[in-house]
């Protein structure tokens, strides 16, 4: 079922894709973290994402 209220939709595309990905243990973390909430590592990426499809 479609979102059809645009802040609502946005705010789903922004919690949805928008996060950080731990490369040791590959923990989902919020995205402005700077280290993991798992592992304590610096060592974080951002989510890939294909604007595309969504």
């Amino acid at each position: 079922m479609p979102i059809s209220d645009i802040e609502k939709r946005d705010l789903a595309r922004r919690h949805r894709l928008y996060y950080m990905i731990c490369m040791k243990c590959g923990a989902r973390n919020p995205w402005k973290a700077t280290k993991c909430r798992k592992c304590r590592g610096n060592n974080l990426r951002e989510k890939h994402r294909d604007l595309t499809s969504v």
